[in-house]
């Protein structure tokens, strides 16, 4: 054997095997089929019909991932231009931020009539509109569920979208309400009046100012009663 060919023999497997020591990089179309899966089931939880756009993501040679976890950062929430970020689990760890363009359309609810502070809601009160729920302000409310019974906590013009943060729960209570509070023992009941200390739903710990002036704690049975602990 010439002295050439063995050189280029040696250079040829020299090279095969820097090839074969590289490891496979990520896959950009595997990136975005999981953040399609993870957005699908964050849309799930609205009413309406969801359309999901993710663009591909700039990988600056990652190498391959065996788990692939799709995330939301800290307090975000789901909006019409998402990013939603991707970390790697193994087996070298990694993360990027990807994309994507989320519409879901369905219906929210306006008032049909002026709403005055106080008022309880009714079904002649709301009507519903269809839009993309995720351009319309944070806690409008996109089910009647969501506001039928409830008190409104401040006027609400009509044509104006109904918000779940504008009323509150029927049996909850009010910061600075007259409530009775009742302590219940072993074949007994005592009652008393107080003035609530702070605002609580039903089954929520408040504090309670009684006419004594005493400070006791108890939990929100309805719009009226306390029940002391």
């Amino acid at each position: 054997m010439s002295l050439s060919r063995y050189l280029s023999g040696m250079a040829a497997a020299l090279l095969a095997t820097t090839v074969a020591a590289q490891p496979a990089l990520q896959d950009p179309a595997i990136v975005v089929a999981e953040v399609e899966n993870f957005l699908q089931g964050q849309t799930a939880t609205y009413p309406g019909s969801a359309q999901i756009s993710v663009e591909a993501p700039r990988l600056n040679r990652q190498p391959a991932c065996d788990i692939l976890e799709p995330f939301l950062t800290s307090g975000a929430r789901l909006r019409a231009r998402t990013t939603v970020g991707v970390r790697c689990l193994g087996p070298e760890a990694w993360s990027i931020y990807v994309q994507a363009n989320v519409s879901i359309q369905g219906y929210y609810y306006v008032a049909t009539r002026t709403i005055q502070n106080g008022e309880i809601i009714t079904l002649d009160d709301m009507t519903g509109r269809e839009g993309d729920i995720l351009k319309l302000p944070p806690n409008v409310v996109v089910d009647p569920s969501q506001a039928l019974g409830y008190i409104a906590k401040q006027r609400i013009n009509p044509g104006t979208t109904i918000k779940a943060n504008a009323l509150r729960d029927p049996n909850s209570i009010e910061r600075g309400q007259t409530v009775r509070a009742e302590a219940r023992g072993m074949g007994f009941v005592a009652t008393g009046e107080g003035q609530d200390l702070r605002n609580g739903a039903a089954g929520q710990e408040i504090q309670v100012r009684s006419s004594s002036g005493q400070v006791v704690s108890g939990i929100v049975v309805d719009a009226n009663t306390v029940r002391v602990m």
